[in-house]
Protein backbone atom coordinates (compact mmCIF):
# COMPACT_ATOMS: atom_id res chain seq x y z
CA UNK A 1 0.00 0.00 0.00
CA UNK A 2 2.46 2.65 1.13
CA UNK A 3 1.61 6.19 2.06
CA UNK A 4 -1.90 7.40 1.23
CA UNK A 5 -3.32 10.91 1.55
CA UNK A 6 -5.40 11.20 4.72
CA UNK A 7 -6.32 14.89 4.63
CA UNK A 8 -5.01 18.40 4.20
CA UNK A 9 -2.55 19.52 6.87
CA UNK A 10 -4.80 22.51 7.63
CA UNK A 11 -7.58 20.08 8.65
CA UNK A 12 -5.54 18.84 11.64
CA UNK A 13 -5.86 21.44 14.38
CA UNK A 14 -3.57 21.60 17.40
CA UNK A 15 -5.36 20.43 20.56
CA UNK A 16 -8.05 18.53 18.65
CA UNK A 17 -8.37 15.09 17.11
CA UNK A 18 -9.45 14.48 13.54
CA UNK A 19 -11.15 11.20 12.60
CA UNK A 20 -10.27 9.93 9.12
CA UNK A 21 -10.39 6.65 7.25
CA UNK A 22 -7.41 5.54 5.20
CA UNK A 23 -7.63 2.36 3.13
CA UNK A 24 -10.42 1.05 5.37
CA UNK A 25 -8.60 1.79 8.66
CA UNK A 26 -10.21 4.23 11.12
CA UNK A 27 -7.58 6.68 12.38
CA UNK A 28 -7.36 9.60 14.76
CA UNK A 29 -4.89 12.31 13.72
CA UNK A 30 -3.26 14.73 16.14
CA UNK A 31 -1.04 17.76 15.59
CA UNK A 32 1.75 18.98 17.82
CA UNK A 33 3.59 21.92 16.29
CA UNK A 34 4.97 20.81 12.94
CA UNK A 35 4.31 17.10 13.59
CA UNK A 36 1.22 14.99 12.96
CA UNK A 37 0.59 11.63 14.62
CA UNK A 38 -1.81 8.88 13.57
CA UNK A 39 -3.24 6.22 15.90
CA UNK A 40 -5.92 3.59 15.53
CA UNK A 41 -9.17 5.34 16.42
CA UNK A 42 -10.32 2.90 19.08
CA UNK A 43 -9.56 2.71 22.79
CA UNK A 44 -7.91 -0.61 23.62
CA UNK A 45 -10.04 -0.86 26.74
CA UNK A 46 -13.60 -0.29 25.54
CA UNK A 47 -13.77 0.09 21.74
CA UNK A 48 -14.62 3.80 21.90
CA UNK A 49 -13.44 6.31 19.28
CA UNK A 50 -10.40 8.12 20.66
CA UNK A 51 -11.04 10.95 18.21
CA UNK A 52 -13.97 11.91 20.45
CA UNK A 53 -11.71 12.22 23.51
CA UNK A 54 -10.00 15.17 25.15
CA UNK A 55 -6.59 16.14 23.78
CA UNK A 56 -3.90 17.72 25.92
CA UNK A 57 -0.44 18.08 24.45
CA UNK A 58 0.51 14.66 23.08
CA UNK A 59 -2.10 12.72 25.04
CA UNK A 60 -5.69 11.79 24.35
CA UNK A 61 -8.17 10.71 27.01
CA UNK A 62 -11.02 8.34 26.18
CA UNK A 63 -14.26 10.03 27.18
CA UNK A 64 -15.93 6.86 28.49
CA UNK A 65 -13.61 5.53 31.21
CA UNK A 66 -10.72 8.01 31.23
CA UNK A 67 -7.98 5.85 29.71
CA UNK A 68 -5.16 8.05 28.41
CA UNK A 69 -2.78 7.34 25.53
CA UNK A 70 0.40 8.94 24.20
CA UNK A 71 -0.43 9.79 20.57
CA UNK A 72 3.26 9.51 19.61
CA UNK A 73 3.66 5.89 20.72
CA UNK A 74 0.15 4.59 21.40
CA UNK A 75 1.25 3.69 24.93
CA UNK A 76 -1.42 3.65 27.64
CA UNK A 77 -0.75 6.31 30.27
CA UNK A 78 -3.67 5.71 32.59
CA UNK A 79 -5.99 2.95 33.67
CA UNK A 80 -8.23 1.22 32.92
CA UNK A 81 -6.42 0.66 29.58
CA UNK A 82 -3.35 -1.54 29.84
CA UNK A 83 -2.80 -2.31 26.14
CA UNK A 84 -1.35 0.15 23.61
CA UNK A 85 -3.13 1.25 20.45
CA UNK A 86 -1.37 0.93 17.08
CA UNK A 87 0.34 4.00 15.67
CA UNK A 88 1.00 4.56 11.98
CA UNK A 89 3.84 6.27 10.12
CA UNK A 90 2.97 9.79 8.95
CA UNK A 91 4.63 11.85 6.24
CA UNK A 92 3.89 15.46 5.35
CA UNK A 93 4.08 16.44 1.69
CA UNK A 94 3.31 20.02 0.74
CA UNK A 95 -0.03 20.69 2.40
CA UNK A 96 -1.06 17.04 2.72
CA UNK A 97 -0.91 14.45 5.49
CA UNK A 98 -0.03 10.96 4.26
CA UNK A 99 -0.31 7.82 6.40
CA UNK A 100 0.94 4.28 5.83
CA UNK A 101 -1.63 1.92 7.36
CA UNK A 102 0.16 -1.19 6.07
CA UNK A 103 2.86 -0.95 8.76
CA UNK A 104 1.26 -0.31 12.17
CA UNK A 105 3.70 0.12 15.02
CA UNK A 106 2.93 -1.02 18.55
CA UNK A 107 4.56 0.23 21.71
CA UNK A 108 6.41 -2.44 23.64
CA UNK A 109 7.28 -2.21 27.32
Amino acid sequence: MGFTRACALADVEEGKALAVEVDGVELALFRSGDEVFAIFDECSHASIALSEGDVEGCTVECWLHGSRFDVRSGAPLGLPATEPVPVYPVRLESDDVLVDVSQPLTFSR
